[in-house]
């Protein structure tokens, strides 16, 4: 008792080592208007600079594994195929942004997004926002929105930050950004490098595992500038470019593990724009253009002990130009009206062309697709405790026309510290390039008459905080339904023609709980659960790579002024998945194994301009197959300095 006693005076009277003004979170990715996330009816999650770092995330996957709501899918490590789940829906039916941009490759034969590729040193904070989406963003929001969101230069500088680091296995990272502003300019310019040894994604547990390591590098330089020329009004310019290497494992039947294999995904991204604010703030317009271009290649080389006798030589392009006028009315203090126009333009080229020992397969598809949209939206907060938001979009692609809507309430009860939300929506992804103009020498052919997928999804949930000790946020409790049926779902067929076809339907439910202890300033603690039931609406089958149930836990230690431990662990539950055997050969769907990953980060002020830091993951060495027949990546320390400038 007498222990229990002392280490309670320990947790709550320890001195305050964090500045006691906690600033909300303001989230523009919801609604289009900058709200704090408490007042958005809908699931929303934000990873700012400050959280990238204290827990060492270096990929884009890494910072996304413990998001509720989210199940990341990666076929090995940097550089290998990744998907994202969000509340079951497919991994084509999450909406990539890069500052509000889609960024989602068309060239991809589901036109879905890979974020085994996407590193972090130049990103400010992601917002991610769960539900249908359509009515703000168009095609592929049906499971929500992740929304990359760039450095800026926001404070008179230059501020400078370098950031230096290696590890194990033979991984170096450096990365460099300068940020400022200078009378009316503003800019922000990072450069990174990075290269990493990797680990063989081949499972240990298969007969064909040699050890051989994937391996990554990469090269990323971003400039993002701004002109004030008068106040309330920037032109900006923002160029992006990427170039990535990496090693990957192909499957075959049996699997071989082979070394012959690489990859490269390039990518250009460039945009223009002004953003001004008229009539003493009253109206908010902007407008820009931006061009993405990406292009991948996949590289196999003829291995003679390979008993599939596999060689390929795999081709994709992406040519992406959209431009966006937004725009923002007060019209009251707090009501605020959205409106504005985009038009895309998806130009692809794919070609592929695989040999093996059933021969060889080739595949093509060179097309392009326009799109239009027409957006509008509301929000307003009546007797400062309801907030009221509604969105409608029109949307002109791939020869249809399809419009969606949503509509959402966050009530503040402060009586009882609890704030409620509720919001339907609905969505849709329209068929990609390959859907409907692809061909291979199989016998596939594209369908130009295939009509989009089409998506409608309910939520309610509540979040309470409660005060305790003297901290206002001593717990906070939330938990959110949701209910999602998707129609109309895009698959292929073999009778009687090799196409793809509107067919089936997805019927998708869960909860999302979270919880947050406070206990000192010092400590805080945070755990997660998401309970996901994803079937086949047609015949009940589970949703392969959908677990029922994923969690994670971590926590914030700072025990002494300067140090700062975050420990987290993520799990994964059992899900259904198409099977490979230890001897490489591919069964029919079954029941995969659950996985446990631990990480670990520690991070020591040695002054105010100087940070050192050491990151841990998968410090249970775990052979989790997230992908089955695709192993995690094995444990990796790596260690480093941040300096900071002025």
């Amino acid at each position: 008792m007498r222990t229990s006693l002392a280490l309670l005076a320990i947790i709550f009277c320890v001195p305050a080592l964090a500045d006691e003004t906690v600033q909300p979170d303001i989230v523009v990715t919801a609604t289009r208007v900058p709200t704090p996330a408490k007042d958005i009816p809908a699931g929303v999650t934000v990873i700012d600079r400050q959280t990238i770092e204290d827990n060492g995330y270096n990929t884009l996957t890494d910072a996304l594994a413990e998001v509720p709501g989210l199940h990341v899918s990666a076929s090995g490590g940097p550089g290998g195929q990744a998907s994202v789940f969000v509340r079951g829906t497919n991994s084509n039916h999450v909406l990539v942004l890069r500052d509000g941009m889609p960024i989602n490759d068309s060239s991809d034969p589901s036109s879905a997004f890979n974020f085994g590729v996407d590193t972090l040193s130049d990103v400010e904070r992601i917002e991610v926002i769960r539900g249908p989406m359509a009515s703000l963003y168009g095609s592929g929001a049906i499971g929500g929105v992740i929304n990359l969101i760039s450095r800026r230069g926001t404070e008179p500088g230059p501020h400078l930050t370098v950031d230096l680091s290696g590890g194990y296995p033979a991984q170096v990272r450096g990365a460099v950004s300068a940020t400022g502003t200078q009378g009316p300019f503003d800019y922000a310019l990072t450069a990174e490098s990075q290269s990493q040894r990797g680990f063989d994604s081949t499972p240990r547990r298969m007969t064909s595992y040699t050890g051989t390591p994937q391996g990554f590098r990469d090269r990323i330089a971003t400039v993002n500038l701004g002109y004030t020329p008068v106040e309330g009004t920037r032109v900006s310019l923002f160029v992006r470019g990427r170039e990535s290497l990496f090693s990957f494992n192909t499957l075959g039947t049996p699997t071989y593990d082979t070394a012959n294999s690489q990859g490269t995904a390039d990518s250009l991204l460039g945009r223009i724009g002004v953003n001004s604010t008229l009539f003493d703030g009253l109206w908010e317009t902007g407008l820009f253009v931006g061009r993405l271009q990406e292009d991948r290649r996949y590289l196999e080389a003829l291995a003679p002990a390979d008993p599939n006798q596999n060689s390929m030589d795999d081709r994709y392009h992406t040519r992406r130009t959209d431009v966006q006028w937004n725009n923002t009315v007060h019209v009251a203090d707090a009501t605020s009206v959205t409106f504005g126009y985009e038009h895309t333009v998806d130009n692809i080229t794919v070609r592929t062309n695989i040999n093996s020992l059933y021969g060889p397969f080739n595949q093509g598809a060179n097309a392009q697709m326009v799109s239009d949209a027409a957006h509008a939206g509301v929000q307003t907060t009546l007797w400062e405790r309801l907030t009221l938001t509604g969105q409608i979009r029109q949307d002109w692609v791939a020869d249809n026309a399809p419009f969606t809507w949503r509509l959402g309430a966050m009530l503040d009860t402060p009586e009882i510290d609890t704030r409620f939300k509720i919001a339907y929506g609905t969505a849709f992804r329209a068929p990609s390039l390959f859907d409907r103009f692809g061909v291979d020498s199989y016998g596939y052919v594209g369908n130009p008459g295939l009509k989009p997928e089409t998506a409608q999804g309910w939520e309610i949930g509540f979040t309470t905080t409660l005060p305790a000790f003297g901290q206002s946020d001593f717990v906070t409790f939330g938990t959110t339904y949701f209910n999602e049926q998707v129609n109309n779902l895009i698959v292929g067929v073999y009778f009687p023609v090799d196409t793809t076809v509107n067919i089936g339907s997805a019927h998708l439910q869960g909860f999302e709980t979270e919880v947050a202890l406070h206990p000192a300033k010092w400590l805080t603690l945070r755990l997660t659960h998401t309970y996901t039931g994803a079937q086949n609406a047609d015949d009940g089958t589970k949703l392969l790579r959908r677990p029922q149930n994923t969690g994670s836990f971590d926590a914030v230690i700072i025990p002494l002024p300067g140090l700062k431990i975050v420990p987290n662990v993520a799990y994964t539950g059992a899900f259904r998945d198409a099977l490979i055997d230890n001897g490489g050969n591919f069964l029919p769907s079954g029941t995969t194994q659950q996985g446990l990953i631990g990480n670990l980060t520690v991070s020591y002020d040695v002054t105010p301009k100087i940070q050192v830091y050491a990151n841990a993951r998968n410090l249970f060495q775990s052979r989790f197959e997230s992908v089955n027949g695709f192993q995690t990546p094995g444990t990796s320390v790596i260690a480093g300095v941040r300096i900071s400038l002025q």
